[in-house]
């Protein structure tokens, strides 16, 4: 349900108010950035602002365009317009960011929200800064005067011929915007944000001097509407690219939601937050807006400011609608070396300085997945780079906790200390004859896959019996049950003693469906590990028996 509150609303209205001056020079910013238009820029922050705030999980935020969002659709722009086929179909591209919407809405009534953010940090740490470093590199032609080419590479394989032809105009106007944004002072943000100041200082200074590139003639007053359009030789990427935008945009949003708990000391409904940010998509492409999420830097100036609920973001949409209605004719004037500086701080507000810095203190393994996932993002693509990082790093995880529960496992077999005295007595007669393997919980498929040779190296050693301790196993999985199998067969095949204790039904019923229990007997099942180790005891008496003499390997 919808809690719209006025008891906050005098902060809400100068928190949104103040986000919204400073929201409007970086929708202009990303707007042309991707490719879309200024306009484009403030339409996204219009839609999805409104939207998300209103239907969304977390109370001040503030969404709009961000730099992840834009470089994706500045892709999605480059590949419709140059597609020999497509024939530079600009409503495909709409159609991307309203599928999006949709794919985001899906998330969030599949409850993915409560699964993204389990994404490891390495990972988003990468492609974020990955992300920083393309907005980087694709400012360098506007800073020096030329259009920007499309894609990262275009862009660096473009960097010399701009810098040999550059307008040294447009780079001193670039260079005072950034130095303008990285140095105004905190006192006088209070008033005017740093990126309005330098975009109508470096504004200003461009009528002075003249000859620099400017935005010229931007359309104003109300979108018109762009309704869906599909064909079969755009499907796939249209579908392709509405999936980047959404669980880049799903990432996005939800990492601002964690800053904003942090500051309001609230927890937001990840979930819901989807479904609200696919909503201000899904408007936002039917309308002609860039795609958004939450944006950090506005929600932080929205909170700060006296942002209290989910009106502030509305607000903060609804002063740009009020913008919008007039800025045509004023920001036809605006230099794209402006912008590009503007843009160029983002960038480099969106590397991961913090753990860059601090990165040679931590695991190694951590650093060079990051850097992966950087160089994935910077020359392939945003979804191989996610892609890549997650599963590099969750198959790097399971093999750190199967290392881990070997380990264990292997301690477990020097057991020192027992549960009864009759434990420790049948330990100190059996000695390397028996076999303990304590399972300390779960057992993890990748610690399953060296369960069966560990065991069989023990009976290839002159273990006479192996006692399997399930007390403290709540259930198995596939692997870890056929590893189970794979004991006891080696066992019966050895001709060794093969003993279970305190296996729960859950377990019982695992090995069961998979028909993995043909060696395990019922007489050998025991609910403590002191009667399966006395049993086990009987049975390497029976063995040496049988064999006067057992010689060990």
């Amino acid at each position: 349900m919808l809690n719209l509150t006025t008891s906050h609303f005098k902060g809400d209205l100068f928190g949104g108010i103040t986000a919204g001056v400073v929201a409007l020079p970086l929708a202009l910013a990303m707007g042309v950035a991707s490719g879309l238009g200024p306009m484009a820029g403030l339409y996204g922050a219009i839609f999805v602002g409104f939207f998300a705030a209103l239907f969304g999980g977390t109370e001040t935020q503030v969404s709009g365009p961000t730099g992840p969002m834009t470089v994706v659709v500045a892709g999605v722009v480059a590949s419709i317009t140059t597609h020999p086929d497509l024939s530079g179909n600009v409503e495909l591209i709409f159609t991307t960011i309203i599928l999006a919407g949709g794919i985001q809405i899906l998330f969030g009534v599949l409850k993915f929200g409560d699964y993204i953010r389990l994404v490891p940090y390495p990972v988003i740490s990468g492609f974020m800064s990955g992300i920083g470093g393309i907005i980087i590199i694709l400012q360098i032609s506007p800073m020096l005067g030329h259009s920007a080419p499309a894609g990262t590479l275009n862009a660096l394989g473009y960097a010399p011929t701009a810098i040999a032809g550059m307008n040294i105009f447009a780079l001193i106007l670039g260079a005072l915007t950034l130095a303008i944004v990285l140095l105004w002072p905190a006192k006088l943000a209070r008033f005017v944000p740093g990126p309005l100041a330098a975009l109508i200082i470096g504004t200003l200074v461009s009528v002075v001097i003249g000859n620099v590139p400017i935005l010229g003639d931007i359309p104003t007053g109300l979108p018109d509407m762009h309704l869906p359009t599909f064909s079969q030789g755009s499907f796939l990427l249209v579908a392709e690219a509405a999936l980047v935008l959404a669980v880049l945009g799903a990432i996005d949003s939800l990492l601002t939601s964690l800053v904003a708990d942090n500051m309001t000391r609230t927890r937001h409904e990840p979930n819901r937050e989807l479904i609200g940010q696919g909503i201000g998509n899904a408007f936002a492409g039917l309308f002609g807006g860039a795609p958004g999420a939450g944006a950090t830097m506005r929600t932080v100036i929205n909170i700060r400011t006296g942002g209290k609920t989910r009106i502030s973001g509305m607000i903060h949409a609804v002063f740009l609608l009020a913008i919008v209605l007039g800025v045509g004719p004023l920001a036809s004037y605006i230099p794209h070396a402006v912008l590009a500086g503007i843009l160029v701080k983002v960038g480099l507000d969106i590397i991961d300085w913090s753990y860059i810095r601090n990165s040679h203190r931590g695991p190694r393994w951590d650093l060079v997945l990051m850097l992966i996932v950087v160089s994935l993002t910077i020359f392939v693509d945003l979804l191989t780079a996610v892609a890549a990082g997650v599963i590099l790093a969750s198959i790097a995880f399971v093999k750190q906790v199967a290392s881990q529960q070997m380990e264990q496992l292997k301690a477990s077999q020097k057991i020192n200390h027992t549960n009864t005295p009759r434990e420790a007595e049948i330990l100190n007669e059996t000695q390397d004859l028996m076999t303990i393997f304590d399972f300390g919980g779960p057992l993890s498929f990748g610690a399953a896959a060296d369960l069966g040779h560990h065991a069989r190296s023990q009976l290839e050693g002159g273990v006479l019996a192996i006692v399997l301790d399930f007390s403290r196993v709540p259930f198995l999985d596939v692997s870890a049950a056929l590893a189970v199998e794979t004991i006891a067969e080696d066992a019966a095949h050895s001709h060794r003693g093969l003993y279970m204790c305190g296996m729960n039904k859950e377990v019982r019923e695992v090995l069961a469906a998979l028909e993995a229990d043909e060696h395990l007997h019922d007489a050998h099942h025991f609910e403590t590990r002191e009667e399966a180790m006395e049993e086990a005891l009987q049975g390497i008496r029976k063995i040496q028996s049988g064999k006067p003499h057992i010689k060990k390997h």
